[in-house]
């Protein structure tokens, strides 16, 4: 068996995390190998290239990434412009991953089903720290491989594995039925989807940012179509917490959605039910029927559900993780994270120590680092896969030595549009504070 030290570190997804991610494992003079499960880099912002972020490139963009691409001869975006998902994509992602030093060690269409120790299932502890890692891999032909490397950093995100839609964190019944009568998550009403959407009758459930870009789309695509109908339910008793702080946002892209969002529903173009929590779902012959906790029904054609997203944690079941029990990130980041009390503008600059598990160079990154929590940001992943790499190249100062640029406003909020003092480990209640505007769309 090849020692640990000859061998790549492993690297799952090839998102803007998981590339920078590779960026610094170079930049430590060690070897990464990135699998995507996509059959290109950005596969999964892909799904949502027709929305808007909040935030400016600036960032938006990996430092170690920069370097990379500035050595090939590339020129950054205007630093203050405001992508899309698409132009994330284009102008960064697809060109990062076809450098030589990156495109080598890339492979899509590869899925990773599993990671273990060589040999070892999670019971066995004797040399286990010193033992490789197996990382298991169905290509894109069907055939499956088994691959040793030395350290594992999963950047794969949370995209594939949305929350249901059923009120209590389990799908409604009914909900597998209605399955064909459900959208994908940010669906692109305007363009590629909007034969799916015009003329009919819409539910848009969830609370979040990815709601208020769908609800918006549909009101244009009404616009064009009168005889669209357009729903929204949220759980809480009211939807203020998506409107946000409006022309008090830090951003203004943020400020605009809420604000718009809050005149539509206003103007009775949005039909809005608050308090809706969903107890069942039942196809009908045209549609689906959407019945709350409260016992009031909803008829309609299709639903889009912004209900957020949750980590697969399937493929990690043979590690040894320490995961937070609410909000199922790595034990001493969840209390950081915790939507409930605070938001991710507050949360300090953490790296490695704050990332580490028992299972000994392995890393949840990015947006799987924050289990359940809507709350991450880019520029934190970019920082975490900073002192991660700089972890597994031996240089623990580095490691440490952890720091985060955010907007003097902040960079981004939860769901609840409100911002929190520094969060206290203990999640008692915090003061909340004025608006922060998030940077990334909100999946939620």
């Amino acid at each position: 068996m090849a020692s640990p030290t000859t061998l790549p570190v492993a690297v799952i997804g090839a998102g803007p995390v998981g590339l920078a991610a590779a960026a610094h494992v170079l930049e430590n003079g060690l070897e990464p190998l990135i699998f995507e499960a996509g059959l290109a880099a950005g596969a999964a912002i892909e799904q949502w290239r027709h929305i808007r972020l909040f935030s400016p490139w600036r960032y938006n963009l990996d430092p170690a990434a920069v370097r990379l691409l500035e050595a090939s001869g590339w020129v950054p975006p205007r630093a203050t412009a405001v992508p899309y998902g698409g132009e994330l994509i284009d102008y960064y992602l697809t060109p990062l991953a076809a450098l030589p030093a990156i495109k080598a060690r890339l492979q899509t269409g590869d899925r990773v089903t599993a990671v273990t120790r060589s040999g070892m299932d999670k019971t066995s502890t004797r040399n286990r720290e010193t033992t490789p890692f197996t990382v298991r891999v169905r290509h894109r032909d069907g055939g499956t491989r088994d691959y040793a490397v030395a350290a594992v950093i999963d950047a794969s995100g949370t995209w594939s594995t949305r929350n249901p839609l059923g009120a209590s964190g389990l799908p409604a019944p009914g909900e597998d039925a209605a399955a064909d009568r459900i959208s994908a998550p940010l669906p692109d009403v305007a363009g590629r989807d909007r034969a799916s959407f015009a003329g009919r009758r819409v539910l848009v459930v969830g609370a979040g940012h990815s709601a208020a870009n769908t609800l918006i789309s549909l009101t244009d695509l009404a616009r064009d179509d009168p005889a669209t109908r357009i729903v929204w339910a949220v759980r809480g008793a009211s939807a203020e917490k998506v409107y946000g702080g409006g022309d008090a946002d830090g951003l203004p892209a943020r400020g605009q959605l809420g604000s718009r969002l809050r005149r539509l529903v206003e103007a009775g173009r949005i039909e809005l039910h608050s308090g809706f929590g969903i107890t069942s779902l039942t196809p009908t012959d045209s549609g689906v029927s959407v019945e709350a906790v409260d016992g009031r029904t909803l008829q309609v054609d299709l639903v889009v559900p912004c209900t957020g997203f949750r980590p697969d944690l399937g493929i990690l079941r043979e590690l040894r993780l320490h995961l937070d029990p609410a909000v199922e990130a790595p034990v001493q980041l969840g209390p950081l994270i915790d939507p409930e009390f605070h938001s991710c503008g507050t949360v300090p600059p953490h790296g490695a120590r704050v990332l580490a598990h028992p299972e000994k160079d392995f890393y949840l990154v990015g947006m799987k680092s924050y289990g359940r929590a809507p709350t991450f940001l880019l520029a934190t992943g970019y920082e975490q896969v900073r002192s991660v790499a700089a972890a597994l190249a031996g240089d623990r100062e580095g490691a440490d030595t952890v720091h985060l640029e955010l907007p003097e406003t902040g960079v981004c909020s939860t769901d609840a549009g409100t911002s929190f003092e520094v969060p206290r480990p203990d999640r008692q209640q915090l003061t909340p504070s004025r608006p922060n505007p998030p940077s990334e769309p909100r999946h939620d």
